[in-house]
């Protein structure tokens, strides 16, 4: 083992078991982060609010080598395997999980579609929709979930108005 501290550790879950096997995990006394993002989906032409996890089949577990057994882990209902490099499981370094426990509400939850969650002049990262994974700055605040975006195309800014949806806080 590299480390004789604590550190976190990703286990991959069945698809869409993400929930149950952390419920499984924190009863065997595992300390367990979910990180969950609110998202706006269209049903039957209706837009529809869920909650889902941030990275799907993923989950992260705080592991102590000196302490824990980690064999359950692997039998736990819902996981399929604790994720390792050869013999020892792959080390997530505790700057990242801690910066998205920060982020994220007493239910594991980071970020929301509300446009009152961002500022203008906030820099922001368009996760969804044709331009997903440009850096934009917000610009103002609209009323029905939208907000005017400054955004860096070509050397210029250009204003596009989008969905507080299709946006994350940086």
């Amino acid at each position: 083992m590299t480390t004789e501290r604590p550190f976190w550790s990703l286990v991959y879950t069945r698809n869409k078991w993400e929930e149950s096997a952390r419920g499984h995990l924190e009863q065997q006394g595992f300390e367990v982060f979910l990180p969950r993002i609110r998202k706006t989906v269209r049903h039957a032409g209706r837009r529809r609010e869920r909650i889902e996890p941030m990275f799907p089949r993923y989950l992260f577990v705080h592991l102590d080598p000196g302490v824990e057994d980690w064999s359950p882990i692997r039998s736990t209902v819902g996981v399929t395997t604790l994720v390792r490099f050869g013999r020892e499981p792959g080390i997530v370094p505790a700057e990242i999980v801690d910066g998205l426990r920060a982020r994220a509400d007493e239910h594991g939850i980071i970020g929301s579609d509300d446009p009152g969650d961002f500022e203008a002049g906030q820099n922001v990262r368009i996760v969804e929709g044709p331009f997903e994974g440009y850096q934009a700055i917000i610009q103002a605040k609209l009323a029905r979930e939208r907000v005017d975006i400054l955004l860096a195309l070509v050397g210029q800014y250009v204003t596009a108005r989008v969905r507080a949806a299709d946006l994350a806080a940086q």
